[in-house]
């Protein structure tokens, strides 16, 4: 143990607020892994950090504690007003340890080796683990969001499709897959990025069919892949682990096929015949009664399903629903989706 007493008062004031500080934040970032990331790991990571520095909070840090003469105490910033969500709150956190432990480290650099030596090596870890803290509670948002999504939309190639998608997701839609499967590579780019930027507007996920590179490109929440696309293990290596992947299916085997790979959604279908998947054989409205208790993961039934079928498709525990002409093809698709999302209530 390497310490010595000639730390000045201030300094030890100064030590004391940080170590502080420091082990206060990683308790809130600890917390919220556990309750809500469900996270072992990062748990048992950030309760050895607050443990090794708690080891070097000395008493001597302690006693040089003075709140009646810190000017600084209680001054509040019209920023912490402004977080509101978790990852807002763990994200002010991070920061607030990584500034503790630099300060911690620069003044205890002679005097106390030791915790300087520790508030180092734990700053330059915790940027890593605040990368990975992030992305498994952006992780956590969107599966929340899927797991409340009624209706979502498909898109096709449409004149006014920025126009549509935004009317959709004003009326209540929080998903959109964006299908490019015409025009060049730079401009259906663009269109996928102006279509994530509206979904993030509207908190609504933005899934891209079949395209990996453009998925990773546009920021995008997930991709959707095809029964003959690229395998799902090899998706979500590209993709990863935060963000999400859905399977189209088309019969009892291949949705048993998919509980055994690492997708997050299914869409099931068609239901009914459908003009964008002409060579596909409807697998008509029984097949969501024998398949409605047997997905224990999110699912959407999809295949010419509009505002006439779709209450008996719900009632029949298609909860979920898919579709691409009833809104794109409508005159007015904020109705449309109106209408739509009050049928699934």
């Amino acid at each position: 143990m390497s310490f010595t007493h000639k730390t000045t008062q201030d300094v030890a004031q100064l030590i004391d607020a940080n170590l502080d500080r420091a082990r206060e934040g990683l308790r809130v970032i600890e917390d919220w892994s556990r309750f809500g990331l469900n996270n072992k790991d990062f748990v048992i990571t950030l309760k050895d950090w607050r443990q090794q520095l708690g080891q070097h909070h000395y008493e001597y840090y302690k006693k040089a504690r003075s709140t009646s003469n810190d000017k600084g105490a209680g001054l509040k910033h019209p920023a912490q007003l402004n977080r509101i969500h978790p990852k807002e709150i763990v994200a002010a956190n991070f920061a607030r340890v990584q500034e503790a432990l630099r300060v911690i480290e620069e003044f205890t650099r002679t005097t106390h080796p030791e915790l300087s030596r520790i508030s180092a090596d734990i700053r330059y870890r915790i940027y890593d683990l605040e990368i990975d803290v992030l992305k498994a509670s952006n992780s956590k948002v969107r599966l929340e969001i899927l797991n409340s999504c009624k209706l979502y939309l498909i898109t096709r190639p449409h004149p006014k499709l920025i126009k549509t998608v935004s009317l959709s997701l004003k009326a209540g839609v929080k998903m959109i897959q964006f299908r490019c499967k015409e025009g060049t590579d730079s401009e259906n780019l663009e269109l996928a990025k102006n279509i994530a930027s509206l979904c993030r507007s509207h908190n609504s996920l933005f899934i891209i069919n079949d395209r990996i590179d453009i998925a990773i490109a546009s920021e995008a929440d997930g991709i959707h892949l095809g029964q003959e696309d690229i395998p799902i293990e090899i998706a979500r290596e590209l993709i990863g682990h935060e963000k999400i992947i859905g399977l189209s299916t088309h019969s009892l085997k291949e949705i048993e096929s998919a509980k055994k790979k690492p997708c997050d959604y299914l869409g099931v279908g068609p239901i009914y015949k459908t003009h964008s998947k002409p060579n596909k054989k409807n697998l008509g409205i029984d097949f969501i009664k024998k398949i409605s208790n047997k997905i224990d993961i999110p699912w959407f039934a999809i295949g010419g399903i509009n505002k006439v079928n779709i209450s008996e498709i719900n009632r029949l525990g298609g909860k979920k629903i898919a579709l691409i002409n009833a809104i794109m093809s409508a005159e007015d698709p904020y109705t449309a989706s109106k209408e739509l999302l009050e049928k699934l209530k």
